[in-house]
This record gives C-alpha cells, structure tokens and sequence, in this order.
C-alpha cells in the first residue's frame, strides 16, 4: 500500500542518517477546501500513532500556504498530532516571502520557524498586487530571521526554500536565468550568519526527481539535467563547508552580530554578514569587497586570522592580529567571476582551528551517536 510504500522510505532514510520531513497535506488541497477541522484530527490521529516511533521524523504543517487560509484546518492536524506525538519537533512551511511566526509566533505546537525566501531576483515582483517585502528586496532573505525573531517568543529559525540550484529566476519562464552554485551559498551563508538553526538545499532536478522521458514543471526535464545527473553540480557539493564550519565551533553560543562590521555596510551583493561565539567571529563577503572589522568583540589579546573558500572549503592562514578594528581586503585571483568567502578570526588562546590546516574538517554526524541532551 502508499502507507507500506511510506514506512520503507522513512526506514531506509534512517539507515543512512536522513531525517523526513513529514508534509501531512500540502496547501492547495487545504485551500480547496478538500479536508475540514473534524477530518484533519481523525487523519492526523492516524499519522501520529503510525509514525510517533520513528526517529528521524520532522512534521511540517502548511506546504506553500499563508497560515491564515483556514487556519482551523492547520491547528486542527497540528494539535492532534503533537498531543499524541510530543516528542518529534514540528513547523509550518509558509507561502514565498512570509514567515510562519506571521500567523503562529504564539501556536503550542510549533517548535521552530520557517520562512520562504523564494526565487526571485532583485525586482521580480511579477505583477503581485499585495506584496509581503518591501519592493527589490527579493534577495535579501537575511531579512527574514529579524522579522521572525520581531514575533515573541524567540524561536530558532530558518529558510525551508531559498532560491534552488539551476532552476529559473522566478521559477515559471524556462527562458531565464538559472540560479548558479554562488547564488545558493549566498543564500546559505547569508541566512545562516543572520542567525538561522540550519538551511534547506534544493536543486532543480533533485526536487523533481527529474529523468528522461519525465516532463517538468520548471524549466527542462529529464533529458538535460536527471536527478542523478545533479548530485554533481557545484552547489549541491559546497553545501557541506558551511555545514563543517559551523559545526567547527561552539555552536549553541553562535549569535548573528552586525556591530562586529564597522562603519557603513553595503547592500544587495556587497553586504556583509557576520556572527560570532564567545571566542570567534565569521564575516561571510561575497563580493571579496574590503572589510572593517572589531576583532574586539570576542575574547583573547590576539586572534588567529582564516579566510575560507566557500566553493572549496581550503582555509588560509592569514596570520595573528591584534585585539583591535582592522582592514582587509580579500584576494580576489578570479576577476569577473563570484569569490565569496568566509573570514574567520579565533581567539588565539583556542585550538578550534590550526595554523597549518588548509580546509574545514568534515563535521558529519551519520556515524555517529547523537546526544539527544545537547
């Protein structure tokens, strides 16, 4: 049966370390009119008792909808789930440009905000009538973690669809421009500095489990680009340094703080994003512009410099700096082309990094046991 069908690929993702994100309905079928309040409990009932024992399990109400489009339905399927499975973590996947603490900052049952940033560029509004962010903003989904945390009370945050990998500017004119490696770690990196818990990747492709002989919905199918085909393109693999590098330092201590960048930031592709712990500080540049920075802001007398490669992962070692504003420019060999990265400065009494490392170390977690007490 489709539910026999389901119970093995949640299986089979636990086997290799994926969690599921589990979309009871999606919006459209909500929005229809296809479920009411009475039938969502019994149907989440159902749900809750099937999965409640699996481990690697996330629920996610919504699915590309604003909450307030029969927000009875929502409540009705999240709450009966979480009344019967408490101890699987649950959010709410909102329609492009929203924030789910718009409509559920003070819901019992979310336990983290997601926002949808979307796939535009820079003043692809699209005829909307009624828009959510102010105009040519599109891009800049950092934004997003400060009006999700403006919602009390604060809860982690991040951006469950950004821009994907080769799909079209604006998703429905096959004619456009595909968003490249550099847009989605833009993206990523820029989310996650503003103070993000994590980042959702998609690729073009991958989403739609495209293959030959398979039409697509958004810009080519199967015979250009397969799913498989996919699984080596630039960004799906650089994914993993912004993974390694978060996981390099203290990670429950991380805050977003732009005080660390001095004088006056740049906006759209020049703006920095920088985040720190107590005893090290990141600032992500993607357009290699010149930097001023206080290294004050965390601990140690001097502090060990990094500049790292986004695309690659390589670290170099820049030197040790005083406890003080300093400048920096980043090299930039690759005129014409993006040479984001990430300058990382540690206080120099710490050994999160050494001195003669050339790349992040991988940080994965799939073969080992998790402390569900962190």
């Amino acid at each position: 049966s489709y539910w026999d069908h389901l119970d093995y690929i949640i299986d089979l993702a636990a086997q290799n370390g994926i969690y599921i994100g589990m979309v009871p309905i999606w919006g459209s079928q909500v929005k229809d009119g296809k479920i009411n309040a009475g039938q969502a409990k019994v149907y989440g009932a159902f749900l809750a008792h099937r999965y409640k024992d699996r481990k690697n399990i996330i629920w996610i109400m919504g699915g590309d909808i604003q909450g307030d489009i029969h927000p009875e339905v929502w409540n009705a399927l999240a709450t009966t789930i979480k009344e019967i499975d408490p101890n699987h973590l649950m959010s709410y996947h909102p329609r492009g440009r929203y924030t789910s603490a718009e409509w559920w900052s003070k819901a019992p049952w979310i336990d983290f905000h997601m926002f949808q940033s979307g796939h535009r560029k820079y003043g692809q509004r699209m005829g909307n009538k009624m828009y959510s962010i102010p105009d040519s903003t599109e891009e800049d989904n950092w934004m997003y973690v400060d009006s999700t945390w403006a919602y009390k009370p604060i809860k982690p945050v991040l951006d469950d669809e950004p821009s994907y990998e080769d799909i079209p500017k604006g998703l429905h004119d096959p004619n456009e421009q595909r968003w490249q490696d550099y847009d989605v770690r833009r993206y990523a990196y820029w989310s996650v500095f503003a103070g993000s818990c994590g980042h959702t990747y998609g690729h073009n492709a991958i989403m739609q489990m495209l293959k030959p002989g398979y039409p697509t919905s958004y810009g080519s199918d199967g015979t250009e680009k397969s799913w498989y085909q996919a699984l080596n393109d630039p960004g799906y693999n650089q994914m993993r340094y912004l993974k390694d590098l978060m996981l390099a330092f203290p990670y429950f201590e991380r805050i977003p703080d732009q005080s660390i960048i001095v004088g006056r930031n740049g906006t759209k592709y020049d703006r920095l994003i920088a985040t720190r712990g107590k005893d090290y500080l990141m600032v992500y540049n993607y357009n290699s512009d010149l930097m001023k920075l206080d290294l004050r802001k965390i601990s140690g007398k001097k502090k060990k410099v990094w500049w790292m490669n986004t695309a690659t992962g390589s670290l170099t070692y820049l030197g040790e700096f005083g406890n003080k504003v300093i400048t920096y420019i980043p090299e930039h060999p690759l005129q014409g082309k993006v040479a984001d990265g990430v300058f990382i400065a540690v206080d120099a009494m710490k050994n999160y990094l050494a001195t003669d490392q050339k790349e992040i170390n991988d940080q994965s977690l799939a073969d080992k046991e998790r402390n569900l007490m962190e």
